[in-house]
């Protein structure tokens, strides 16, 4: 079995119970079912939940990680030297990023409202990257945004391999089974 999940911002990435906050168990009512991959609770969007070891093995391993896209807005505006930055090999002090993909992007039309939203401030403009990794370690993305002197204001991952919100729309806290064949597909 093979799960679809769109994760809500403030989501623990567990299904152990937690009497403050939400987790995975709030949403998906399957028994025995495990995240393959992570995402931290102030990050939304696509989640991998299997009951098969060998699939969740193979998709998170480090030597097989699927690509994964984020959606990121950040405060600021980046230009191009920030932007050639996050694309090449990053140093974060711990550890140095494998070369990526980051574009500058319009504000996706299609994407729900954050609750709670996202704070603005009038004399400081945000924009929107989408950054797609082939590794993924802990807080990442947010590690190198703000790196580059753009500090990540909300977090969406898009897609998984050729799985996106494109391909399987989900609003957040949403969920539907998938082959995983489709992990391979062309979008």
């Amino acid at each position: 079995m093979l799960i679809l999940l769109n994760k809500p911002f403030g989501v623990l990435c567990q299904f152990s119970p937690q009497p403050d906050r939400a987790s995975l168990g709030d949403f998906v009512p399957v028994p025995n079912v495990y995240p393959a991959g992570r995402l931290d609770a102030d990050s939304e969007g696509l989640l991998l939940l299997t009951d098969d070891g060998k699939l969740q093995h193979a998709i998170a391993h480090p030597d097989r990680k699927e690509a994964k896209t984020y959606l990121v807005q950040v405060d600021g505006v980046p230009d191009a030297a920030a932007l050639a930055r996050l694309q090449a090999p990053l140093d974060l002090g711990d550890f140095i990023t494998k070369p990526c993909r980051a574009v500058r992007i319009a504000e996706p039309g299609w994407l729900w409202q954050r609750d709670p939203p996202i704070r603005t401030r009038q004399d400081k403009p945000t924009s929107w990257l989408a950054i797609t990794l082939q590794e993924g370690k802990n807080r990442q993305v947010r590690r190198m945004t703000a790196a580059v002197g753009l500090p990540t204001l909300r977090l969406v991952r898009s897609a998984i391999g050729a799985v996106s919100l494109a391909t399987h729309p989900l609003l957040p806290g949403e969920w539907r089974e998938i082959d995983a064949a489709e992990l391979k597909t062309v979008a």
